[in-house]
């Protein structure tokens, strides 16, 4: 028995990424080893749906004056008093960050890298953020006692760029929400098209609209096509290029933006996709393919960097910056039923290694190890 002491400031306050990642981590600890005791410390409580998740006695918050005036700086040094005082076992990082001073006490820390794309592309981040990744980044893989990369290609980035020993780094892949890995109905499906006025055939995207996951890259290449494509994200400048390429190729009955939908009505709608294409440049892991694998729906994705990994020996691989090899791959499958279904049975069976009982167990055991327990 022991105790896990979480920053749990994205579970609370981000609704996707790190937000996602750190509610499904806990949400599958508390699951499948409810007899350990887990904290989850936090500078402010956030959405109502994520504070109800967990029960009251399970979070804690900034006390004390100087704590509640400068929660940041709580966050990233005094935390270290409260960890103290709450007997925590191990510290978890969830997001790249473990406080100042930790080590110096006998509290053992893992700290989860997701990616360092801002080294790798530094031309999409400020300067100002880019410097401040680092610095926090740096200091956590430097001290933290294990470091858990969410994939092997950020654990080859983090050995190259921080000088990390590859001992140190051990590759524990995310899951997704549970709401992807349930049959749809028909029901179901007709229910969302007819609330969000979509066609009955699409192909689809999902991810934040930003020039690195060239969703771009997909309007061109059915530029000629009838199969009309939905992109689901969040907005960014980006997205204004979108919609001028749109416009100016009289495409706007035929791309469909959408945002703002919850975990089940996008379950639902990657379900009826015919083909997720998903052409990124660079990811650390690439959630969405998991979502589309668990799905049933065929994937088309990036023939290099972590997306092999994620998207297994089932998936479409193309250059991301080759329209006309994406174009031929949308045609390939959408002109094959045999392919399709092939692709969809592959696709599910691939994912089942990151099914939450397995992701579980290999986080259980490496906090055993951590704690000088023996794992099963």
């Amino acid at each position: 028995m022991f105790k896990v002491g979480f920053d749990a400031k994205r579970f609370f306050n981000n609704q996707t990424g790190l937000g996602n990642y750190s509610r499904d981590l806990i949400r599958i600890l508390r699951t499948y080893f409810p007899q350990e005791t887990y904290l989850l410390y936090t500078p402010q409580l956030g959405k109502q749906e994520y504070d109800k998740l967990v029960p009251n006695q399970m979070v804690r918050q900034a006390s004390g004056f100087l704590n509640r005036t400068f929660k940041s700086y709580w966050r990233g040094n005094r935390i270290v008093e409260d960890l103290k005082r709450d007997k925590i076992d191990i510290f978890h990082g969830l997001s790249g960050e473990i406080p100042v001073g930790l080590q110096e006490t006998s509290i053992k820390s893992v700290v989860t890298i997701h990616d360092l794309i801002f080294i790798r592309y530094p031309e999409l981040y400020k300067k100002i953020d880019r410097t401040v990744y680092y610095k926090k980044f740096k200091y956590a893989c430097d001290h933290a006692d294990q470091i858990v990369a969410i994939s092997e290609q950020t654990k080859r980035d983090i050995c190259e760029f921080f000088h990390i020993s590859e001992n140190k780094v051990k590759v524990i892949y995310q899951g997704c929400h549970e709401s992807f890995k349930s049959i749809k109905t028909d029901e179901e499906k007709n229910n969302l098209i007819s609330k969000l006025g979509l066609p009955r055939d699409f192909i689809l995207n999902v991810g934040t609209i930003e020039s690195r996951k060239n969703a771009l890259s997909i309007v061109k290449a059915i530029v000629d096509k009838d199969i009309p494509l939905v992109i689901v994200g969040k907005p960014t400048a980006y997205t204004k290029e979108i919609h001028e390429f749109v416009a100016l190729n009289g495409m706007q009955n035929r791309v469909i933006f959408l945002h703002g939908l919850s975990m089940q009505e996008l379950s639902v709608l990657y379900s009826i996709a015919k083909i997720f294409v998903y052409p990124s440049i660079f990811e650390g892991f690439g959630i969405p393919i998991i979502e589309a694998l668990y799905s049933g729906t065929p994937v088309i994705t990036t023939d290099s960097g972590v997306f092999p990994e994620a998207g297994g020996p089932s998936s479409y691989y193309v250059n991301p910056q080759d329209i006309d090899q994406l174009s031929d791959a949308i045609d390939t499958i959408l002109n094959s039923s045999v392919l399709q279904k092939e692709m969809s049975k592959k696709g599910l069976e691939y994912a089942q290694q990151f099914n939450d009982d397995t992701l579980a167990n290999q986080w259980m055991n490496l906090y055993l190890e951590m704690h000088g327990e023996s794992s099963n």
